[in-house]
């Protein structure tokens, strides 16, 4: 017989569709009974039941960090989600060689950054320095590439006149600082600035970051968007992609 699997689900606990879930929290009040207490109630206004206060830690003076597990009663069907992807077949170097050769007969220019006060590189040092991460060698590695970072805290304005300086055929752009929605504020910066210069339909403009997925960068007004887990050459199956075609 054949099993078939529901598309309804729901948090897993101790046993298959229990509803167990846990919440993390700080509230502004010193570990005590009544700060507890104030924790389970907290929960319950979130929908757990029968919430179990695990941890209860001061973590600054008049503020509390707590742990609960409780059963919610929420399921989701994911028969009815819809996510935006990436639709890339992951490239050799070889086939990425021949195809810019064919196409282009040149290197592809990229130049990355990480922009605005951010000054967190680890992300673009990954996708664009000769090392890469976890033995995938970043762009900087291939031949088929041209590759240029410009490193961490660097304006959109800057960015924008290396691009066109070297007359990139892709930009790239690290957001890892998220506070406030700082990031989403400084990618449409950029988006509005490469508009205004009469770059933006000239150039492949992505946008990566811990934050940051496939479907945030579309609505961000880029051509893609890398989130956590992204290697070089899934960045730069992308890029011979949509470039040397």
């Amino acid at each position: 017989m054949t099993e078939t699997k529901s598309s309804i689900v729901r948090a897993y606990g101790d046993r298959q569709g229990d509803g167990m879930v846990q919440m993390s929290f700080t509230l502004p009040i010193s570990p005590s009974t009544l700060a507890k207490e104030a924790a389970k109630r907290f929960a319950e206004e979130h929908g757990l039941r029968e919430p179990l206060v695990t941890t209860m830690e001061e973590c600054a003076k008049g503020m509390s960090f707590f742990v609960v597990y409780g059963h919610s009663k929420h399921s989701v069907d994911t028969s009815t989600i819809e996510v935006s992807e990436l639709d890339t077949p992951t490239m050799t170097r070889e086939e990425m060689y021949a195809l810019v050769k064919e196409k282009l007969h040149r290197p592809i220019v990229v130049v990355g950054a990480c922009t605005g006060s951010d000054a967190h590189t680890v992300g673009i040092d990954a996708i664009l320095n000769y090392k890469g991460i976890s033995g995938d060698k970043g762009l900087e590695s291939y031949k088929c590439f041209d590759a240029y970072n410009l490193g961490a805290q660097v304006e959109n304005e800057e960015l924008a006149e290396r691009a066109l300086a070297l007359k990139a055929d892709a930009v790239l752009i690290s957001q890892v600082i998220t506070q406030r929605n700082c990031h989403k504020e400084n990618s449409l910066a950029f988006v509005d600035l490469a508009k205004r210069l009469g770059f933006r339909d000239k150039m492949l403009i992505l946008l990566g970051g811990p934050r940051i997925d496939h479907k945030l960068g579309l609505e961000l007004g880029f051509d893609a968007g890398f989130g956590p887990g992204t290697k070089p050459s899934d960045v730069a199956s992308f890029l011979v992609s949509k470039l040397a075609v």
